[in-house]
């Protein structure tokens, strides 16, 4: 494993002597290294903006906790943070609400506080490409309902509802505390629109109806669908990957092994 300067990751991944090469990083990087390596096995782990759905059956207390959970701690700066969330109509209002007044409480500042939550993005100019996206939702008339500023590099947790879909919000990876809140009526709608997407690592479904969650697994393109959980959940010894922009190949011990190794057969004749 290398952390290095992209010429020299660059003449890594060329190398003939590696027959193999994994990265976890950027979507533009990752795909741009698969070109370079066009001879070699590849796993790339890339970016995502994940959905959670909510539908009217589930608890809406844990879906609530889970949700300030997947979007917010580490100040949203992982590939499966919810980024975007699907609430029911008919549990809308309510879960608006008990969602706010969980923002309200997170603590938010020095990450060397094991308290905090939300801290420090990882730098200026990452701070200003998420205000000046909530600024462009703003100005298309999605409304900001928590946050939407900064102190230094800390971004406030941001709330945004409303949000067209072509917003880069809605479609592009934040990598940072911010959530988009939509409603709908249909769960296939839902399950569409959290489909609706370039990415494909993971999504989370909060609903009690086996039917729902089955159409869900079947519709959602991506590598792991989370059933009353969040998108954010993982565990390092389940298969873990996307499909689309999200990347290709699967971590988790068991099956990065399989990644990185190649059949080969020995066939006997027994006859002579």
């Amino acid at each position: 494993m290398v952390n290095c300067e992209p010429e020299v990751g660059e003449r890594l991944a060329t190398d003939d002597r590696f027959p193999f090469l994994t990265f976890t990083g950027s979507v533009g990087v990752g795909w741009r290294l698969k070109q370079k390596a066009w001879k070699k096995r590849v796993t790339l782990e890339l970016g995502g903006n994940a959905a959670c759905i909510v539908h009217a059956d589930a608890d809406l207390e844990y879906a609530v906790s889970k949700c300030l959970a997947g979007g917010f701690a580490q100040s949203g700066q992982s590939c499966i943070s919810i980024q975007r969330i699907l609430v029911h109509d008919p549990i809308y209002a309510a879960f608006e609400k008990k969602f706010l007044d969980g923002v309200a409480k997170l603590k938010v500042g020095d990450p060397k506080d094991p308290a905090t939550v939300v801290g420090p993005v990882i730098d200026a100019a990452n701070a200003d490409r998420i205000l000046s996206w909530i600024s462009e939702a703003k100005a298309a008339g999605a409304r900001v309902l928590a946050g939407g500023t900064k102190q230094g590099n800390v971004v406030a947790p941001t709330v945004v509802a409303d949000a067209e879909k072509n917003l880069k919000v809605s479609c592009q990876e934040v990598f940072g505390p911010l959530v988009t809140l939509a409603r709908y009526r249909d769960f296939e709608e839902a399950v569409a629109a959290a489909d609706d997407s370039s990415y494909g690592l993971q999504a989370g479904v909060f609903t009690h109806d086996i039917r729902l969650i089955r159409l869900a697994a079947k519709r959602l393109h991506v590598g792991g669908v989370m059933v009353n959980e969040v998108p954010t959940m993982r565990v390092d010894n389940m298969p873990y990957g996307g499909t689309r922009d999200s990347g290709i190949g699967r971590e988790g011990p068991r099956y990065a092994m399989h990644e990185m190794s190649e059949p080969r057969l020995v066939m006997f004749n027994l006859d002579h």
